[in-house]
């Protein structure tokens, strides 16, 4: 089967989109007035009007854009809902995800309407008449109206499912298509419908062949660029809602899967598909995300990190091993999946020597560990030190998550530094901020001979130092960031009677103290193992 790389272009309108899904809800939740003419009421301008309306309401004769006090005034008994256009944007967006078992390129055409490119992609389900079929089955068993046509352009399929015959055109049918349809099934504003009208042009036929410089100078120059848009002669790009993944391979199960040992095999077979592609471009995967169709057209969606560009089958398979246990009870396969897509969100290059071989072996089983954990603690609770350009302690070095990409880390330049100052030992456990004490010491400099910290009183029997770390001077003094400020700071490394080990220090310094300013104060910084 030969696959068409021309531009294939799906309309879905779903005319009786508002009361289709109030009638959805009181399946539910039944209403005492079942059964009256239903019509969505909503505020234009000054004047309540009709925004939709049923079946059973079209043939007393309501139209949309009624005003609702006329509707009343022909039929006072009227079940009238008031317009809900978030319930209907959250409702139409879920069609919308719903729709990507077809094409990963859906956009939303509100308020009642979608746009899929399926270039490429009908001839997965036996071609487009197939694939509208499909469709059409799974609205209908949603319980929503529906139009569907296919053109090489979206102005000729929109304006065939909106005003004309829904049908599947080839490319190259849109002059014939678009004819004998009105001037309005090319989506141009109502005043210039109006004005068109106004002169007797009414049907798109009417202009086609009209000289373009009196239109474009009467009527704009909107007019002609949707006419081109519609006929081909000018590219209307479609924007889907969600970014295009550059790598995707899907597959499609002949009956619906639930088990989680039939997932997890899936997206090893997934990934190896992805793997080749991947190997063959030089790239690695560095965010995949698993997107699971459930047979009642409920979607999940499953998104996994990695530390590092990765394509190797059974890595990503652990991965999602990982994910799945964490969101177990939110997966709910219900009656099975018929359909599952892995997608590499995100890649980057990944020469093969830096895949599993020779000296990255080690490096390589950490930033599995890294992407394993991830997956079930959460990107952002598994995190690494990152060494600052600071000598303050407390500012010398941040946490990021570990599977962020940092070009350079900074201990490189920080392990340079301490060999060439031999700087005294640090703790290995830093206080994320320095806690003030009540400490009894020799003055000017000598070590505190006990001090007392939450609540605990601690007698010194050794102490060590001082280590002198200036303040930042060339900063403000800020005591939010740091309740020592900017003062200098002599630190002592002290063991108390029990054997346990501190990080203390004295901010400020006695030689300094002047009336009228605070005396050093005392600060633990930190413990020793």
């Amino acid at each position: 089967m030969t696959v068409s790389s021309s531009p294939r272009m799906l309309s879905l309108w779903l005319p009786r989109f508002a009361t289709d899904r109030i009638r959805r809800l009181r399946e539910t939740t039944p209403v005492p007035h079942e059964g009256l003419p239903l019509v969505v009421a909503g505020k234009r301008g000054n004047a309540d009007v009709l925004i939709a309306i049923n079946e059973a309401a079209e043939q007393l004769g309501l139209f949309a854009g009624m005003a609702l006090a006329q509707a009343r005034a022909m039929h006072p008994a009227l079940d009238v809902v008031p317009e809900d256009a978030r319930a209907d944007g959250e409702l139409l967006e879920s069609i919308a995800d719903w729709c990507l078992r077809y094409t990963p390129l859906v956009a939303c055409d509100a308020p009642d309407g979608l746009l899929l490119d399926i270039s490429g992609c009908a001839h997965l389900y036996g071609g487009e008449r197939e694939l509208v079929a499909d469709l059409g089955r799974r609205l209908t068993q949603a319980g929503f109206a529906y139009r569907v046509a296919i053109a090489g352009t979206i102005g000729a399929a929109w304006a065939a499912a909106h005003d004309g015959q829904p049908d599947t055109y080839a490319n190259g049918e849109e002059r014939d298509l678009l004819a004998p349809l009105p001037l309005d099934a090319l989506r141009l504003p109502p005043p210039v419908v109006a004005s068109l009208g106004r002169v007797g042009l009414k049907t798109i036929g009417d202009i086609i062949d009209m000289p373009r410089s009196p239109l474009t100078a009467r009527f704009g120059a909107g007019l002609l660029r949707q006419l081109d848009r519609a006929l081909g002669r000018e590219h209307e790009p479609l924007t889907p809602r969600l970014p295009v993944a550059p790598y995707v391979a899907e597959e499609r199960f002949y009956e619906p899967i639930a088990r989680e040992e039939d997932v997890l095999g899936t997206v090893q077979k997934l990934a190896a598909r992805l793997s080749m592609t991947l190997e063959r471009h030089g790239d690695g995967a560095r965010r995949i995300e698993l997107t699971l169709f459930r047979t009642d057209g409920a979607l999940r969606r499953i998104a996994a990190g990695t530390a590092r560009p990765l394509r190797d089958a059974a890595d990503i398979r652990a991965l999602f091993a990982e994910r799945l246990v964490t969101i177990a009870d939110e997966l709910d396969p219900g009656f099975g999946f018929d359909m599952a897509r892995l997608s590499v969100l995100i890649a980057e290059p990944a020469p093969a020597e830096q895949i599993g071989l020779g000296s990255a072996e080690d490096a390589g089983e950490l930033v599995r560990l890294v992407d394993r954990l991830s997956a079930r603690l959460g990107a952002q609770r598994v995190r690494r030190a990152v060494a600052q350009d600071s000598h303050i302690p407390e500012l010398a070095s941040v946490t990021l998550p570990a599977q962020m990409t940092v070009k350079d880390d900074g201990w490189a330049a920080y392990n340079r530094h301490r060999s060439a100052v031999e700087l005294a030992p640090r703790p290995l456990r830093l206080l994320a901020r320095p806690e003030p004490i009540e400490a009894v010491a020799e003055v000017p400099d000598g070590p505190p001979l006990r001090f007392k910290w939450r609540r605990a009183l601690h007698d010194i029997v050794a102490a060590e130092g001082p280590e002198r770390i200036e303040g930042a001077w060339w900063q403000e003094e800020n005591i939010e960031t740091s309740p020592a400020g900017n003062r200098a700071r002599d630190y002592f490394r002290v063991e108390d009677r029990s054997g346990h080990r501190f990080w203390l220090f004295r901010a400020g310094l006695y030689r300094d103290l002047v009336p009228g300013t605070a005396p050093p104060s005392w600060f633990v910084h930190g413990m020793f193992g």
